[in-house]
């Protein structure tokens, strides 16, 4: 088929030899966000603009902070905050104790601290760049489904895979009855749900070696595939890579 700006790295992914091709993905997709991010891009209009009135998850608030131009991640954070204070002042002087007192009933006032705690709630879960990633992610996940039915040769790649998360399987589950029908559909199944139960066997597996290891008995044994086993466990389980773990058995 027709390639596209997300089927070259859909099938790049497959080729990884990551636990999930989609995580893969993600983590290429985040590391070129905050480059981006701490680049150029702090000092365009149109994105200072949306990150005003977003901000970060306190993951990517982190990360932006390691990476290490602290000026640039201050001058984003500066004019968030002044954004932010536009609704948050009016909020808090509302709830003052002088305007609580002479001017705010008690149910008035329980509803202003209800606003206030909505507020901060509701800004807490906004980030510009979970945003960005979640859009392009669901456009690699519906370009799998399309590359699935017009090309054979992709079905093979998935089957020698290592599976998936937990996580991403589960959004595969969810989209697969809007993208396929019929005897496609029962194909995606019959050859995704055994492979993602074969593959967190093999890492069940794989982490019960790493333990064993750890038995005097077992110490002149070989690791065999197991010495980045806890790792490549946590991002099948909890979709988070932990380390770099791609280049640890070369």
């Amino acid at each position: 088929m027709k390639d596209n700006i997300y089927t070259i790295p859909l099938i790049d992914a497959f080729h990884s030899n990551h636990e999930c091709p989609f995580c893969f993905i993600y983590n290429n997709m985040e590391n070129e966000a905050l480059e981006f991010m701490l680049g150029s891009a702090y000092m365009a209009d149109n994105i200072r603009e949306k990150t005003n009135k977003l901000g970060f998850c306190s993951n990517h608030y982190k990360l932006l902070y390691e990476h290490g131009n602290r000026l640039g991640l201050a001058l984003m954070m500066h004019t968030h905050l002044l954004e932010l204070k536009k609704t948050l002042d009016p909020l808090l002087e509302a709830n003052s104790p002088r305007e609580s007192v002479s001017k705010l009933s008690i149910f008035k006032k329980k509803e202003t601290e209800n606003n206030i705690s909505k507020f901060i709630s509701e800004n807490k879960s906004n980030c510009y760049i979970c945003d960005k990633i979640d859009r392009d992610m669901n456009r690699y996940l519906d370009t799998l489904f399309l590359v699935w039915k017009k090309d054979p040769k992709f079905i093979e790649l998935v089957k020698s895979c290592n599976g998936f998360c937990l996580s991403h399987f589960a959004a595969l589950l969810d989209m697969a009855p809007r993208k396929l029908s019929g005897n496609t559909l029962d194909e995606f199944y019959n050859i995704i749900i055994p492979l993602t139960k074969e593959n967190i066997d093999r890492i069940e597996e794989e982490l019960s070696w790493f333990i064993d290891k750890y038995d005097y008995r077992n110490k002149d044994a070989p690791w065999k595939n197991s010495k980045d086993a806890l790792p490549r466990s946590i991002q099948k389980i909890a979709s988070m890579d932990v380390t770099n773990y791609n280049d640890s058995n070369n």
